[in-house]
Order: structure tokens, then sequence, then C-alpha cells
């Protein structure tokens, strides 16, 4: 038996429903033809390999379902984060755009990697604000694209993910306040300075950037469907969110390639940084005012992201919140289950999420979770604070694999 784990359920009522076709509002924010180009870029950079996509059948078993598969982010490109895939690309794309309109010259990563235009990419500064993981991507990607970066945290991101930042040769500067004040902060200094902001957010126009960085997400969903069990597809999808960028990626690719046989989908958000929450409860995009003070530093969001909106508002069949201890649950449960996976406090949600449901039959009834049930999950992290993940889950990560 599951153990009770606090929660709040709203199933969608604008849900579009399995019959529904993947539309023009939808295909304007993400589609086959610009992810098979992200997909075909991605795929040539060095280092690329597709995560593992994990078989949990002993907590299948433990929360009452058939299968549990776990796709595991924590190798992505040495990050620690599925992130990877996203703001670096971006960063990529932003560069190419400035290169052509300034030369009208097309080129690739690789042209870029090896100094090509150098002079013109050492004169451009990428920013963005981060909880950690996006801004590390996008340090990442300038320093292997060549341009200069620009990185905004608020005042409680650990100094490990601050050092992690600055690893990569990134100028970080903390701020007041929270994930949505760094926001602000990093788009008022760029205008300013004339520099490109990086974000993983949308907001009136302001939309290119994030839809680059959504697609390169989108890679995630793929290679997890082509790592499923022949014959298999998942019937719910469990996927943690902040912004919304993440989740929306996975939706909107499953609900464009599969259609009506795409699973049930339920976005998860921490019980005090939920504003995709709010926002369906709302029928429209809202802030989720405080602090959003949770260990999921990740997920730390109070303003959703306006494209990723466009896709969940009707692509997501149902919204969770979950306590900060429903996320230490789960990471525990990893970290003991067999195999051990390392996951971190943002990564688990999707999980803890799961847990929550499974053990109310209220919920189970609603979402249609029974013992048929098939569910994908997105570990989105690994331990990105190795000291908050030993403290966590009771051992270090190194532990944790050893066991494997």
């Amino acid at each position: 038996m599951t153990t009770a784990i606090p929660h709040r359920l709203f199933p969608n009522p604008r849900a579009a429903g399995p019959a529904a076709s993947y539309g023009p509002a939808q295909s304007a924010v993400l589609n086959a033809a610009a992810f098979t180009a992200a997909r075909d870029e991605i795929r040539q950079w060095p280092g690329y390999a597709a995560t593992p996509l994990v078989a949990l059948p002993g907590l299948a078993g433990d929360l009452g379902v058939a299968a549990v598969w776990y796709k595991d982010e924590s190798g992505r490109f040495g990050l620690g984060s599925f992130k990877a895939l996203g703001g670096a690309y971006a960063v990529f794309r932003l560069l190419q755009r400035e290169i052509r309109a300034r030369t009208g010259e097309t080129v690739g990563a690789a042209d870029l990697a090896a100094g090509r235009h150098r002079d013109l990419v050492a004169g451009i500064t990428v920013t963005c604000a981060t909880d950690g993981n996006h801004g590390r991507s996008v340090a990442w990607g300038a320093r292997t694209f060549g341009c200069r970066c620009v990185i905004y945290i608020h005042e409680t991101v650990s100094d490990g993910r601050r050092d992690a930042i600055a690893a990569f040769g990134a100028e970080v500067v903390r701020t007041p306040g929270n994930y949505d004040d760094s926001v602000r902060r990093a788009a008022e200094d760029a205008a300013r300075n004339g520099w490109f902001v990086v974000s993983d957010t949308s907001y009136e126009g302001y939309v290119d950037v994030p839809r680059d960085v959504m697609q390169g997400y989108a890679l995630m969903a793929d290679e997890a469907m082509a790592q499923l069990p022949p014959g298999e597809r998942p019937t719910h999808c469990f996927v943690q969110a902040g912004v919304g960028g993440l989740a929306a990626a996975i939706c909107g690719h499953f609900w464009e390639r599969w259609g009506r046989d795409r699973p049930r989908f339920v976005v998860v958000e921490p019980e005090r940084a939920a504003c995709l929450f709010a926002s369906a409860q709302a029928g429209r995009p809202a802030v989720f005012p405080g602090a959003l003070d949770t260990i999921m530093a990740g997920l730390a969001c109070g303003e959703v992201s306006l494209i990723a909106w466009a896709v969940l508002e009707t692509g997501a069949d149902a919204f969770m919140t979950i306590p900060d201890a429903a996320a230490v649950a789960a990471m525990r449960a990893l970290a003991a289950g067999t195999p051990p996976v390392v996951a971190g406090e943002s990564g688990v949600g999707g999980l803890a999420g799961l847990m929550a449901a499974a053990a109310d039959p209220a919920a189970r009834l609603r979402l249609g979770l029974d013992a048929g049930s098939r569910v994908l999950l997105f570990g989105s992290e690994g331990d990105t604070d190795p000291a908050l993940y030993a403290e966590l889950v009771g051992r270090p990560a190194a532990a944790v694999r050893a066991a494997a």
C-alpha cells in the first residue's frame, strides 16, 4: 500500500479530449518542421546521446499500475538536466539569426564551435534569469559557441547552483526577490545594454526564443517514444512544471504525433508555486503570488509562459499540486529502487504527483489510473545541487550510483 500524500487535483474542464486534433494554435508554438530542425542539429553536437528510459517494475507494483517508465535526464551533455536541450539550442539559433542578418550566411553549430565569425559572435551578449539549470545550459551554449553571457539568479538560489553556472565562464548576478523578479531585471538590463535575452519563458512580444527552447525539449519525448518496449504506449504521463515549457513540449509532441492515442496528461507543480494550477482554475494565465518558497527550485515560478499555456490550456487533462515533502519522498523512492536512480528535487515532481494520485482512490478514479495503467515520467534533473541531494536523501549521489 502507498502512503497518502496531501495534494490538490483539478481535472481540466477545457481539456480537448482524445478526439481533438492538434490545431493551428498549438502548431504555431510547436510543429514537426521546427522540431526536425532542432533534432537534426542537436544530434550532431559532440557528446549527444539519447538518455536512458528506465523501467521501474518494483515501483509500478507498489503504486498499483502495470508499468512505470522514467526518462533519466541526469546525464544530458554532462550538465545534469534536460535544460541542455533548450537553452544551448536557443543560444545557437539566436546567433545563427544574427549572423544571417549581418552577413547573409547561414551557419551551423559546428561552424560556430570551430570559431567561424569569432569576432562577430564575441561581441554578442546573451542573458537570462534562472533557478539554476536553464542558466547553466545558456552559459554552456555561450561558451561552446563563443559569445558573452550574463546570468541572473534570485536570492534563494543555492551557492552550488551559482558556482555551476559560473564554471562555464558566465558572469552571475544575484538579485533580490523571487524568480519572476530576476526575469524582469534580466529583461531591463538587456534592453539597456543591447543584450539578447535567452529565456525559457515567454511573454507579450517575446516568443521566438522560448519557442526554440521548447523545440529542443521535445527531443526528450521523441527519444522516449523510440525507447518504449515494442507495441507499448503509455496511458498516462505525469510531468512537473515551472513556467510550463517542459510540460508543453512533451504534451505537444505526443499530441501532434500520436493524436487520439496520446497518453492522459497531468501537470504537477509545487503547492507554493502553482501558476499553471491557478491559471487552469481561472481559465486564463494567472499570477501565483508570494515568495514561491519551495525546495523544488527549478519549478519556483509564479507566472506562466504564454506559449506553453497555448498548448497546456487544452492539452493537459488535469493539474496537480504537491508539497515539498512529496518530492523528497519521490527522491528517496528512486534512490532505494531497483535499479536505483539519482534524481534532484525539481526533477521528480511527476513521480511525486503519480505517488499522490496512486494513494488516493478518488484521484485514481478521476484520472483513470488502474492496474492496467502504464505511466511515463520525465526525470528532468539529477543531483544538480549535490549537497542538497545528500541532505534530502540521506546519502550522497555517488553512494546511490554505486549501489547500481
